[in-house]
């Protein structure tokens, strides 16, 4: 975090108008407080600016040392909100001309606007927030396939309803997890692509007349590209509402998987239990441990899908063209960004803590009905029918129910009953539903990507693969990202020597 104040006011974008802005007017329309987040890409953009200028021989080389020397200097400073700048822009460039004078300092905003640049600078935190989230991302699903991989016997009811519906594993159950978040992560990789292009140069709306190297800065600041028209570059602000809903889409998944470990928790379930670290005690009844820490992540959820709307409510009536409308969305922006790190990082620590309870897990697939469809299924092989098969099935499953008894228990009478109608043998069905158990159904089930323990292995390795191929990718956009800035500092150190 970098930290900057100012020492007396400097109003300097105020030279159209007669009067200076009262304090109470300057509290309303300014974004200081928000700005803390960009202050390091403010800087950044600025000194990719600046020596672009100097290449493009639009300033002295006398001129950009001591811009440069003030920025660099600026980046050691105390930040101090209370300043009577509008914003990060003023603020920065009015203490760059206060080192630097204004024969020199006065040259920093050439062919710049602060639409320009604030669009830049957003575009700079979102790539830099996307790879941190990416890089949290990536270690959640590493914990949960671990955890997978720990648990492909790990016998569990897999529901429907909240009703249970087939007989499955716990790393069944944590792979679909782990697909989820593949996906969320795969829609942040989309996103950096259309964010990592270059506003700067735009100008306020319709570029400049004077002749600089918009593709110059952009490879500076480590963009893959630009954005082409002025317009687009400086007014639109669709990259921010994708991110802010990639984010939303992350946090909802992230708000489901709490929401199944709040509720397998709890005494009836008894699945997993959760650390004492990521609970809570009653104020009033000791026995209680609350996931109060899983609710807060549900909660958290509704802040984020809150700041998307808030976003899509700005940009949707705005005519073409920049309007001061859009700096409200910024804090939206770095709440969200750090709502869902925060989540990411609570989530892979309760996953590295949490205990399962196994037998519990088995216990409750034991009492069920869930071997139903696979017996059904091994009638269909004898040549019944499925809608037929499902009809004798759920015939026997109420017969059982009300008689209080599992289906291999069912008498012959039952089971004639039951068939009445069909060429089926009863001591055929008899003997399929005697040989169909639990450890049956996922041992004969087929298809691929099924809950089957043969399944478990492939979907496990192949995951752990994945997981290989998504770090490579990461480390690909930040080493691309630390030799721009490298080779940007190389140019400012020999600059300001």
């Amino acid at each position: 975090m970098l930290y900057i104040t100012i020492l007396e006011p400097y109003l300097m974008y105020r030279s159209r108008l007669g009067n200076d802005l009262s304090r109470i007017t300057l509290d309303y329309v300014s974004s200081i407080d928000d700005d803390s987040e960009i202050i390091e890409f403010d800087i950044l953009g600025s000194q990719a600016h600046v020596i672009m200028l100097l290449e493009n021989n639009l300033i002295s080389k006398s001129d950009a040392k001591k811009i440069l020397s003030a920025l660099e200097n600026i980046k050691e400073e105390k930040f101090d909100s209370s300043s009577n700048a509008e914003d990060i822009h003023e603020l920065i460039e009015s203490l760059v001309v206060k080192k630097a004078g204004m024969a020199s300092g006065g040259k920093m905003h050439t062919a710049r606007s602060r639409n320009d640049q604030v669009a830049l600078d957003i575009r700079m935190k979102i790539r830099s927030d996307i790879n941190i989230l990416s890089t949290c991302l990536v270690d959640t699903i590493e914990s949960i396939i671990s955890i997978a991989k720990n648990h492909q016997k790990t016998i569990m009811p897999l529901y429907t309803h909240l009703q249970q519906a087939q007989v499955g594993l716990f790393s069944h159950y944590l792979l679909a997890q782990a697909d989820v978040l593949f996906r969320d992560l795969e829609r942040l990789n989309d996103v950096y692509s259309r964010v990592n292009e270059c506003p700067l140069g735009a100008g306020p709306v319709g570029g400049t007349s004077i002749p600089i190297d918009r593709q110059s800065t952009a490879t500076m600041l480590g963009f893959e590209g630009i954005v082409e028209n002025s317009i687009d570059a400086t007014s639109a602000r669709d990259f921010v509402a994708e991110y802010v809903a990639m984010v939303t889409i992350l946090m909802t998944n992230l708000s489901k998987i709490s929401e199944d470990f709040v509720l397998w928790s709890t005494s009836e379930f008894s699945f997993i239990e959760l650390s004492d670290e990521f609970t809570s005690p009653s104020s009033v009844m000791p026995q209680k441990k609350n996931p109060d820490i899983l609710e807060l992540t549900r909660g958290k959820t509704a802040d984020v899908i809150g700041n998307l709307t808030g976003i899509l409510s700005t940009i949707k009536g705005l005519s073409t063209g920049y309007g001061r409308d859009l700096q409200q969305i910024k804090s939206a922006i770095w709440s969200s960004s750090k709502t869902s790190i925060s989540a990411l990082l609570i989530l892979k620590s309760i996953l590295l803590t949490l205990q399962v309870n196994e037998k519990q897990m088995k216990k409750a697939t034991d009492s069920s009905y869930l071997v139903a469809l696979d017996i059904a299924e091994k009638l269909v092989l004898e040549g019944i029918p499925f809608r037929t098969s499902h009809k004798i099935i759920g015939s026997l499953v109420q017969q059982a129910y009300n008689s209080k008894k599992p289906l291999n228990k069912l008498t012959a009478a039952e089971i004639k009953s039951a068939i009445k109608g069909t060429k089926l043998d009863p001591n055929t069905v008899s003997e399929i539903i005697k040989s169909t158990t639990i450890v049956s159904s996922l041992r004969d089930r087929k298809s691929f990507g099924s809950s089957s323990y043969s399944e478990q292995k492939r979907m496990v390795n192949d995951r752990i693969k994945k997981i290989n191929d998504c770090r490579t990718e990461i480390i690909n956009r930040e080493n691309s990202l630390f030799h721009a800035f490298e080779n940007l500092n190389k140019k400012i150190s020999l600059l300001t020597k």
